[in-house]
């Protein structure tokens, strides 16, 4: 329910944003089955034994894999407004972040040996943290492809290659900052500020670019207007 909120949330929001709910929607499935195939597929690989250079080849991996969800969902359509890619890349990654829950719902399942009560935990704590993770990351992302993106076309350039190393970095601290604090301060104090720095600077970053895509709508809408 987390997930579906943060995404009605930006959608209510949008503007004079194109973007029609159905399309939002699909956006938020296909973002579900890239987690269901990265976290089968890719957990395996980078999560034992972790480190903090396969955390970052992980933050790689899983941005760029949900990015590809935002093109294949837009890529018959106008992609030249910010505000548009915002809420795809939010739609995205909230679908991908609620599979990625369920399959370690259901981890938690079969290694508690049939424990409800340890299924619902885990649900809960990662759906009452997803607003701080994979929907941001993808939102920003998006919303700077899209913004240096026209009409015919999607266009990389250096600032969309930054903007995809800034999320791969948030992603990678979310997974690893953790393991580097924790010999100091304690896993759980250690696990609560990785969660509150990486969380607010994600947020914040996403609450400029959400004030810019909506600057940006004003500054288009006498020339929309006029055709």
């Amino acid at each position: 329910m987390v997930p579906v909120a943060y995404v009605a949330f930006l959608y209510e929001r949008r503007h004079f944003s194109r973007l029609r709910m159905p399309t939002v929607s699909l956006a938020f499935l296909y973002g579900g089955l890239v987690g269901i195939i990265a976290t089968s597929y890719l957990g395996p690989l980078f999560i034992i034994p972790f480190n903090l250079g396969e955390s970052l080849a992980v933050g790689l991996i899983e941005e760029f894999a949900k990015i590809l969800g935002v093109l294949v969902i837009a890529r018959r359509g106008r992609h030249d407004l910010e505000m548009d890619g915002l809420i795809l890349g939010a739609a995205v990654g909230m679908g991908f972040a609620a599979l990625e829950s369920t399959g370690y719902a259901f981890t938690s399942f079969l290694m508690s040996s049939g424990s409800i009560s340890a299924t619902v935990e885990v649900t809960l704590f990662r759906g009452l943290l997803s607003p701080l993770g994979h929907g941001t990351w993808t939102a920003i992302l998006a919303s700077v492809l899209f913004r240096e993106s026209k009409d015919c076309c999607f266009r990389v350039n250096l600032q969309v290659i930054g903007a995809y190393l800034f999320v791969s970095i948030l992603h990678a601290m979310w997974n690893g900052l953790s393991l580097v604090l924790t010999p100091v301060i304690g896993l759980g104090l250690g696990a609560i500020t990785t969660w509150a720095v990486v969380g607010f600077i994600g947020l914040y970053v996403l609450w400029v670019r959400w004030r810019d895509a909506v600057r940006s709508q004003t500054i288009l809408l006498p020339q929309t207007e006029g055709e």
